[in-house]
């Protein structure tokens, strides 16, 4: 009798045994043991990207918002920077933006030039109205962490509403814009990567407090909506979609306060989707409040997890 309980007791705890490493087996493909390093440095290249154009397109624009095409003005221009015009060629006339030194706010050391082409007698507050620009070894570096990014490539950039940037709130409503084109990123460990664009830009608000609404309308193979695609560091073809209108505001330093992304990898399967409103404490803001980090949720195969990275 002794022997046949001896006997239970042996098979009751050899199954416990098995259950409990079937536990863990499946508790850490819950977890997550894939590697998400490269989609987590994608989210950290493509915001800092983003941020870098968000800043340059804004000179852009101040330069072709002097009044009557005044180009020698210096008003709008930004802190430690020339504006140097050429003579007309081919009905197009050039202008470039020198940079050499710190940007107003003091957060970023930018060098190099962007250039600018607009036909003669275009004005670029009419609707539909074009022009073409170029990064030339425009590089940008970030104060905090003296990690640094170089632009190369042309873009177009098209007023689709009309009007300027600085009338929305008293003379119009609304003001839009549409970025397309190709450029070369080098990143800081020496990696030069070709990335495409494709966004627009939708400006409300009032002065003080504009809000700039962001969404993609590019599209590749099966992707719709994508704001950039090409080649990450890692030399993985990447695609990152705008899944919820990213929305930056002015009393938050244009930093993006709400909105959805996915970056997708499809040749290693994994994906990434990164969620903007989220404080210190890793919390969504409330209320007014500007965020300072943003949420990155990561998926490869049966593997998932979070982080959250700084604005």
């Amino acid at each position: 009798m002794k022997t046949k309980n001896l006997i239970q007791l042996g098979v009751i705890l050899v199954g416990a045994i098995a259950l409990t490493f079937t536990s863990c087996k499946k508790d850490n493909i819950d977890q997550g043991t894939a590697n998400p390093a490269s989609l987590e440095q994608l989210s950290t290249d493509e915001n800092n990207v983003e941020s870098v154009m968000n800043d340059a397109e804004s000179d852009i624009t101040s330069v072709l918002s002097f009044p009557g095409g005044g180009y020698k003005s210096t008003a709008l221009l930004p802190c430690n920077a020339t504006l140097d015009s050429l003579a007309v060629l081919n009905d197009s006339v050039t202008l470039y933006i020198t940079y050499n030194g710190l940007n107003c706010r003091g957060t970023r050391n930018i060098t190099g030039k962007i250039e600018i082409k607009k036909k003669v007698g275009t004005h670029w507050e009419l609707a539909g109205t074009a022009i073409l620009y170029k990064y030339i070894n425009f590089t940008v570096t970030r104060v905090a962490n003296n990690k640094s990014i170089t632009l190369n490539g042309t873009k177009t950039f098209l007023n689709v509403s009309g009007g300027h940037r600085w009338q929305v709130g008293t003379l119009i409503d609304s003001y839009v814009e549409r970025i397309s084109g190709t450029m070369q990123a080098s990143f800081d460990n020496g990696t030069v990567r070709t990335w495409n664009v494709a966004r627009q830009l939708t400006f409300t608000g009032t002065p003080g407090q504009f809000i700039l609404s962001i969404d993609g309308f590019g599209a590749a193979g099966r992707y719709q909506n994508l704001v950039v695609w090409g080649t990450n560091r890692q030399g993985e073809e990447f695609f990152t979609q705008v899944i919820q209108t990213v929305v930056c505001k002015q009393t938050c330093n244009m930093d993006p306060v709400s909105g959805i992304k996915k970056h997708q990898i499809p040749s290693d399967n994994k994906s990434a989707t990164i969620t903007f409103g989220y404080d210190d404490n890793n919390q969504p803001v409330t209320g007014d409040n500007c965020p300072t980090r943003y949420r990155v949720d990561w998926q490869k195969n049966n593997h998932s997890g979070t982080s959250y990275f700084p604005l």
